[in-house]
Formats: structure tokens, sequence, C-alpha cells
């Protein structure tokens, strides 16, 4: 009876070491991306770069704005070991006034599956047009 606890221990010792040997990690360069203040009509493009920090591929599944004004583009393909890869968002920057919006990315990673970034700033408005005398 010891020696089938004991064998059932080291099973489950191995099948925990195994599978944090082939883990996938995502690291991100930054988690706000601030704008500061900016014309409206500027352009609202920042990039956040992914990195694998893990044994394993790594694969973004979604990425998706909080609102329809915040638009990120995610390329879904693995990212390997140690590479990195690019997520570009995109602001309205039509609208004025404060800016405080989010990006959630899910993934395979085991140490965020899903995480959430953000974006601020302050878009102001543009002066009026003057008409020459």
């Amino acid at each position: 009876m010891k020696s089938k606890i004991l064998t059932i221990g080291l099973v489950l010792v191995a099948m925990f070491a195994f599978g944090t040997m082939n883990a996938q990690e995502l690291s991100l360069d930054k988690e706000v991306h601030d704008y500061g203040t900016m014309d409206q009509g500027g352009n609202g493009e920042c990039v956040f770069t992914v990195t694998n920090t893990g044994s394993a591929p790594l694969i973004i599944t979604n990425c998706k704005g909080s609102c329809g004004c915040t638009v990120p583009q995610c390329d879904k393909a693995p990212i390997a070991p140690g590479g990195s890869q690019d997520i570009k968002v995109k602001y309205d920057t039509k609208r004025i006034g404060p800016i405080n919006k989010s990006v959630t990315i899910t993934s395979n990673a085991t140490n965020t599956p899903t995480k959430v970034i953000r974006i601020k700033g302050n878009i102001k408005a543009k002066p009026a047009a003057t008409t020459p005398k």
C-alpha cells in the first residue's frame, strides 16, 4: 500500500514539474500608455510589446477594446519562447476630453491568461479657425 501511495505521489510531482517546464508566460513592455495631452484629430496610435518569457509557444486568442473608440490589432500566430509580438492600439481622437480606456488580452499564458492594458490621456479641441479680414 505504501509503495502505491509513493508511486502516485511521484507521478503527480512529475506531472506538475513537466507542466511547469512547458509553461507559456506573457510579459509586457508596459501596462499603460499615456498619450499626455494631444490635439483633436491627432495620432491616436500606440504599441504594446508582448514577450513570451515561458518555454512553450504563447498564443494570443483575443484582444478586445473597452469600447468602439479603442481598436486593438493583435496577431494570433504563436509567439515562440523568447519571441515578441506587437499589439497596436488605435484611439479615435475625434472625441474631446479625458481618455481612460482598456484592452483585454486573452491568451494561453499560465501566469496571466487574461491581461488588461490601458491607455490614458486628454484630447483638447482644435482652436476655432479664424477667417482673414
